[in-house]
């Protein structure tokens, strides 16, 4: 389990030539680590009377924000997990016909279960700066510039995963899959990058 590993593991395994982790699984762990620094504006939110207001809220936030924090994390790995089927397909003989078919085969269902994981990540991400959103108007002045840091690995992670997305849409022979994985990366690249825009903006504004 890579998020068992401590970050100076991971980094070494990340700069080797071992297949994973790879970009996928840096963006997982960046994203989470953005969301991590959400919860830490909660945590230091809580309890402040000057917040008391929003007490409730915090809570609220501060539970999304660990437990997605969690699941992003969950991505180092499931990263790996569907990049492993295309890694060994792209090792499968085409001496023959035969192999040849099977291998393209094999190939295009392990491109469209490498690019789904990706789409899913980025899914998660696009939450995450939700819930940091909200936290730009309810947590505390003092930290605010956090939220905005946490946007900002947000956001590349957010980019980051659609690359992943659209390097395997690209080989697939499945144009009609192909397009709708590309639609709907681009849709959640879209509204993601408006909305960490938006966000690390109002931040600035706050504290400069």
């Amino acid at each position: 389990m890579m998020a068992e590993q401590n970050m100076q593991e991971f980094i070494e395994v990340l700069s080797s030539k071992a297949a994973v982790p790879g970009g996928g699984g840096a963006c997982a762990y960046v994203a989470a680590a953005g969301m991590a620094l959400g919860a830490m504006v909660a945590n230091l939110t809580t309890g402040k009377k000057k917040y008391a207001q929003y007490q409730e809220e915090i809570e609220e936030l501060l539970s999304k924000a660990e437990q997605l924090s969690k699941e992003l994390m969950t991505y180092m790995d499931k990263d790996a997990e569907s990049f492993e089927p295309l890694s060994k397909a792209y090792g499968l003989p085409k001496d023959t016909k035969e192999q040849q078919e099977y291998k393209e085969a094999v190939m295009e269902k392990a491109l469209k279960e490498a690019s789904l994981t990706p789409v899913a990540l980025m899914e998660k991400i696009l939450e995450a700066l939700k819930i940091l959103e909200r936290l730009s108007v309810v947590g505390s002045r003092l930290a605010i510039s956090d939220v905005g840091a946490g946007v900002q690995l947000c956001k590349a992670a957010l980019n980051g995963a659609s690359l992943n997305v659209f390097i395997n849409t690209k080989l697939m022979k499945d144009t009609e899959t192909a397009e709708e994985l590309n639609t709907r990366t681009d849709a959640l690249l879209i509204e993601g990058n408006e909305l960490a825009d938006r966000i690390y903006e109002e931040v600035v504004d706050a504290i400069r």
